[in-house]
């Protein structure tokens, strides 16, 4: 591909031109390159190799700064250590710098994220983007590795094997922060609805079935809660992804690294990203363990189907509006048919529906691919991590569409909630203390068959004064409306 945009950095002179070639070579044989390509043969292969998906690495920003600040604090340790020449380690230094900083060059990242070889290829494609990168830093030809190499140098005392489920760990991380953040927004919305609605008094249903009062604000408060409780599950899930296995390189036993580079590429790792990365007391365990990846689909999972039954029960309350619920109404975003006029559907429920059935169906993979994993190595991780990445992609994007396009804008019928309460038999429950259950059941067949408000039997049969009856049956003692959750709940 032709990046022709200015994006900072020194070009050969002969670069960009259509047709030029450069050679490159691996244990299969030489093979020509496009000259204005920062990847090398090994993506050339790749590509010719997996043209699976369509999708490309680049296309996953998260998993790209994974890769490459693996890479960055590699090279620092390498310096460090005295094995890597400072003015290399620089050089790989600013390079991933320039990716970081430039979404342009995400379009090297061209692999597949469907590929065969546990993630070498993805590997593989991220040392040779960096190297090229870093030689046009140093104006140098692209393709010159006898100046800096792709594994000599950027994939120095590294494996697939350690690099690539380290960077997974990284870009699940900051995946995620995005995802929190929708989230919280979100349940501040819902509270905020809460509030809004705290007075309004409506029917509670079990089984789709009247059930007793409760409070519009009570619902909209439950939602609210149920979004902290997976924010809470996420952040405590996530605690598994600092455990790493750089330097145990092919299987976990550290060959080809040096001794003291595993430590201390977890520490310049976490000094780069922020996290507190700790090295995994077992790296041929680790090595082949999959077991944070796993608890954070089913995570994420778990979060997809309670955002997906918050979605159904805003479609149920919202339905009609004549022959349904018709409790609340959603924010008109568009038209909802091309043959009936005026319908307007609850599109960004089902919207978000859909992701979390997405989700599940992700979890689905994932758990195969980690079933699939055999002896030293887990070689699905790829899929593994497209599954991960792309849930929290999508859910990110549900969950802030829900927040500003559906919830924000949803309004109550006061009026209709409340008529709702007063011509059912739910508020026969509120009496059984008083009356006694035989009686209470009698009323509640007899308003049943008759057609009639338990209120107007009441008063008929004259079984309690009208003043008891009253304070019985205040809002505050049929809802327990105190127990609101409180807004102070709502994390930042």
């Amino acid at each position: 591909m032709d990046n022709a945009v200015n994006d900072g950095l020194k070009r050969p002179a002969h670069d960009g031109g259509n047709g030029v070639l450069r050679t490159e070579r691996d244990l299969l044989g030489p093979r020509e390159i496009p000259q204005n390509a920062r990847w090398g043969v090994h993506t050339l292969r790749a590509q010719e190799n997996f043209p699976i998906s369509g999708i490309p690495v680049g296309a996953n920003p998260f998993l790209v700064k994974g890769m490459v600040l693996v890479k960055r604090a590699a090279a620092r340790t390498n310096s460090r250590l005295g094995v890597l020449a400072p003015w290399k380690a620089e050089a790989i230094e600013r390079a991933s710098q320039e990716i970081l900083d430039n979404p342009v060059l995400y379009e090297e990242f061209v692999v597949d994220v469907m590929q065969g070889g546990a993630g070498t290829s993805t590997n593989m494609n991220v040392n040779e983007v960096i190297a090229n990168v870093a030689l046009e830093l140093l104006g140098k030809e692209r393709g010159d590795y006898t100046v800096l190499h792709p594994n000599d140098h950027v994939n120095m005392m590294q494996s697939t094997n350690d690099s690539y489920p380290t960077g997974l760990r990284v870009a699940a991380l900051l995946s995620l922060e995005p995802l929190l953040v929708a989230l919280t927004d979100l349940a501040k919305s819902l509270q905020a609805k809460s509030t809004e609605f705290r007075d309004i008094l409506k029917l509670g249903r079990t089984q789709l079935r009247d059930a007793v009062p409760m409070t519009l604000g009570q619902e909209f408060g439950a939602f609210s809660t149920t979004v902290l409780s997976e924010i809470a599950n996420l952040k405590n899930v996530s605690g598994q992804l600092l455990s790493i296995n750089l330097g145990g390189t092919a299987i976990g036993t550290g060959i080809t690294a040096h001794p003291e580079f595993g430590q201390l590429a977890t520490q310049e790792l976490s000094q780069l990203t922020g996290y507190e990365f700790e090295r995994a007391p077992d790296l041929v365990e680790a090595t082949s363990d999959v077991g944070a990846f796993f608890s954070l689909s089913g995570a994420l999972k778990r979060l997809a189907l309670k955002l997906s039954k918050i979605a159904g029960d805003l479609r149920l309350l919202s339905s009609g509006p004549w022959a349904g619920l018709g409790e609340i109404s959603l924010p008109a975003v568009q038209a909802g048919s091309s043959i009936m006029p005026g319908k307007v559907n609850p599109v960004i429920p089902e919207a978000v529906s859909q992701v979390a059935y997405l989700v599940c169906g992700y979890d689905l993979t994932v758990t195969m691919c980690a079933e699939g994993g055999q002896l030293q190595l887990n070689p699905f991780e790829p899929m593994i991590a497209h599954c991960l990445l792309s849930s929290t992609h999508c859910l990110t994007n549900a969950v802030t569409v829900l927040a500003t396009r559906c919830v924000d804008g949803i309004e109550a019928d006061r009026e209709h909630c409340r008529s709702n309460v007063e011509g059912s038999a739910s508020i026969i429950t509120a009496l059984v203390p008083r009356l006694g259950y035989e009686v209470c059941s009698r009323l509640a067949k007899r308003a049943a068959v008759e057609k009639r408000k338990i209120l107007d039997l009441l008063l008929e049969e004259d079984l309690l004064p009208s003043e008891e009856l009253a304070e019985l049956l205040r809002p505050e003692r049929l809802t327990s409306a105190a127990a609101r959750v409180s807004a102070d709940n709502l994390q930042s």
